[in-house]
Order: structure tokens, then C-alpha cells, then sequence
């Protein structure tokens, strides 16, 4: 979930040791398995997947799993299922704008579970292009905040394409054009700077502010949507101060 940054670092962290951890894991592999597919199964030739791959391993799926994905994607091992990438927008309370990104095997099911979270929580669904107009698609690579400070951060990727660095919580989030991605990561391992992940992310151009009651009901849509095995990716165009989050959370 991609809203205010500094809540998801937080709720990264969370998922990961709150019981939904096999729920995480099934999407990271997922997102290794279509890569794989897509360009091929060395990493090495396919930034996407050595991305995927990476985002994977920092959180702790296991090696093995992370080498089948690769191999049911490349079609060196049977099993791997056709996943269709679709995106669903619409509202949530406080018109606060949703992306809905869904990778599935049964666009039926995907429709009908987004379908059910938006309308249990207070939300609805939109027409196509009438949320997505607020979002831009940029290469977002998450920085680990320990040790660095954001000029280091700064100084290794501004040539490389980066448009801004920003402090996220415990970590520093280098936001560049989609097309930028690879060169910025690459900037920060030649600089001997460890990343957690790098992939493209739709980010909004404009922010609805909430208080606590209001953010209470986006974190309770956006669990709802992620709880779904389809949807990979939730986007949200709401801000919250760090005080209404710590009430939140």
C-alpha cells in the first residue's frame, strides 16, 4: 500500500510478523513468477525479475521458493498459472482516490472480491480513468535510513535521473521516472548503498488530508482489498500526520 510513506514502511513491517506473512509471500512469488515470464529467467538480462527477486529475499522468502517461481515463469518447471495483470479503480470515505492493482488467473473472482471490499467499507468503485488521472507511475527504490543521511542518499543517484529524495520513517524513498529505475538502483550499489526494494509504483500528484476517523476508514478499505490473494498492489492518495497515525495505530 503506497499512501503516506511513513505508514507503509510501518504496515510493511507489520504484515510481515502479524500472521499475514504467507499472504505476503504468495504475492512476492507471484511477482517473480510473472517477471520471470515476461523477460526471461536471468536475472541478470531482466532487471524486473533480479527487482522482484531482491524485494523477495529482504523479506525472507525462502530461496527455494524464490527459484521455482523463476522456474514455473522461464517454463523450465510445469505449474505456473497465466496471471493477468488488471486494475480497478475507485473511492474510498473521505474521497480519497484507489488504484487497485490485481494479478490474477480469474478476472471474475478479482472484480468480485475488489467489488465486495470497496462496498463493505465505504467505498465504490469507478469507471476506468476517473481515479487513475491522479497518479503518476515512477520508479520508487526504498533506502534503509540507518547510517545515511539524505544527502548520501542525494548525492549517489541525482545523476542518475532521481527527481527527489524523501524521508520515509526509518528509511529514505528515492522517487525517479518509471524509466529511470534501473539506473538509479544501479547509482546506489555502485555507491555501496543497500536498498530493500525497487519497482515501479503509481504515486498521486495531489494528497487528501485525514484525521483519525478518516484514516481509520482508508487503513480498514485498504486491509480489506489486500486481504484478497488477487490484489498485489494498493494506491492511495491520503496524507495523515505522524501524531493521527500513532492514534491509529
Amino acid at each position: 500500500m503506497s499512501g503516506h510513506s511513513k505508514w507503509a514502511t510501518t504496515k510493511h513491517k507489520k504484515a510481515v510478523v502479524d500472521g499475514r506473512r504467507s499472504k505476503l509471500f504468495a504475492k512476492l512469488i507471484k511477482n517473480v513468477e510473472v517477471a520471470a515470464r515476461t523477460g526471461g529467467g536471468d536475472p541478470a538480462g531482466n532487471p524486473t525479475l533480479f527487482d522482484a527477486i531482491q524485494k523477495a529475499k529482504k523479506s525472507s522468502v525462502p530461496n527455494e521458493n524464490i527459484d521455482r517461481a523463476v522456474k514455473r515463469g522461464s517454463g523450465a518447471e510445469s505449474g505456473g498459472a497465466d496471471y493477468q495483470t488488471i486494475m480497478y479503480e475507485g473511492y474510498g470515505p473521505n474521497g480519497v482516490a484507489v488504484l487497485v492493482e490485481c494479478l490474477t488467473d480469474n478476472r471474475n473472482r478479482a472484480a468480485s472480491d475488489v467489488r465486495v471490499a470497496f462496498t463493505r467499507n465505504g467505498g465504490a468503485m469507478a469507471d476506468p480513468g476517473s481515479v487513475s488521472y491522479l497518479f503518476t507511475r515512477k520508479g520508487v527504490v526504498t533506502v534503509p535510513a540507518e547510517g545515511l543521511g539524505e544527502d548520501d542518499v542525494l548525492t549517489a543517484v541525482l545523476e542518475a535521473g532521481a527527481e527527489e529524495v524523501n524521508e520515509a520513517g526509518d528509511a529514505y524513498e528515492v522517487i525517479s521516472e518509471a524509466t529511470d529505475l534501473v539506473a538509479v538502483r544501479t547509482a546506489l550499489q555502485e555507491a555501496g548503498i543497500d536498498y530493500d526494494s525497487a519497482e515501479a509504483q503509481f504515486v498521486p500528484s495531489m494528497q487528501v488530508e485525514l484525521d483519525v476517523e478518516g484514516a481509520e476508514k482508508v487503513l480498514r478499505l485498504i486491509d480489506a482489498l489486500e486481504d484478497s490473494d488477487d490484489v498485489q498492489n494498493v494506491y492511495a492518495n491520503f496524507d495523515a500526520s505522524d501524531e493521527v497515525l500513532e492514534q491509529v495505530g
